[in-house]
């Protein structure tokens, strides 16, 4: 059996995903950049400050400009992510409103930041089977939710996306340990975090991100890497063509993927066949 590890052969990842584009961002990339984590900032298109707008004092939500925010995320080595046009409760629109508020937030962020757009989180977490089926058939990837499962599970269906808790959430240390502790992790493990930058402010607890960023970064077991490098890595995983009798695994993708097979770590470089026994 070909198990799957992350790259290098380790067998827990962590992700972050922060939403609305707010000016607390970039504290945050800050102390993400310090310590090394990876995530992705989902952003709304149509509902950015207008050029030199000054928030009125003890305005918390505070949503940055368009140049603002090309400049704060476009040479992070962050994702960008949708998070629709508008932001509105995608189930309470009509289809065609819907596809109009994924496509046009696509096609924006495409145009503003040079890049394919693949990945997006829900507005309000409020998401339903039709609102699923438009982004399948709007090429979306992934679309994170706000439910929290406390574990660190691969998730099962990509457009249902949970988290393994927000940042508030009581259990965020000892859920931490528990990642960071496991030393023979016996399945990949995943650690997602997710919030609103903003929330820090208001609730005057950027303890919490810092101490967690501090604890969580720089350990040579975990892959720190943004939500869709992970969707990409795992779908490389299961890409992969093994053989009748166990004994190969082929890899026809371009990405290098690792497995353990048979007690050790194997690594099958793409468009390559690599021998598990």
């Amino acid at each position: 059996m070909a198990d799957m590890c992350f790259p290098g052969g380790k067998r827990k990842a962590l992700t972050l995903s922060y939403d609305d584009g707010v000016e607390q961002d970039k504290r945050l990339l800050d102390i993400m950049a310090k310590h090394g984590l990876k995530g992705t900032f989902n952003l709304n298109s149509g509902a950015y400050a207008p050029e030199g707008h000054v928030w009125p004092a003890g305005q918390v939500h505070r949503r940055m400009s368009k140049s603002e925010v090309t400049r704060v995320y476009g040479e992070s080595g962050q994702e960008i992510a949708m998070h629709t046009y508008q932001h509105p409760d995608l189930t309470g629109l009509l289809p065609t409103e819907c596809v109009w508020q994924v496509m046009r937030d696509k096609e924006a962020l495409e145009d503003q930041f040079g890049r394919v757009i693949r990945g997006m989180a829900y507005p309000y977490g409020t998401f339903s089977d039709p609102v699923v089926d438009i982004l399948k058939n709007c090429g979306v990837a992934y679309a994170r939710t706000v439910q929290s499962t406390g574990d660190f599970f691969l998730p099962g269906d990509w457009l249902r996306l949970p988290a393994t808790c927000h940042h508030d959430d009581p259990r965020l240390m000892p859920l931490a340990r528990k990642f960071a502790g496991e030393e023979r992790p016996w399945r990949p493990m995943l650690f997602y975090l997710w919030g609103h930058s903003y929330e820090f402010e208001a609730n005057d607890n950027w303890r919490v991100i810092e101490e967690f960023a501090a604890y969580m970064g720089g350990r040579a077991d975990i892959w720190y890497a943004t939500n869709i490098e992970i969707y990409d890595y795992v779908q490389a995983y299961r890409r992969l063509h093994i053989s009748a009798d166990g004994r190969r695994a082929e890899n026809p993708s371009a990405i290098p993927v690792w497995v353990r097979a048979n007690g050790k770590t194997v690594a099958i470089a793409p468009g390559e066949t690599a021998a598990l026994t």
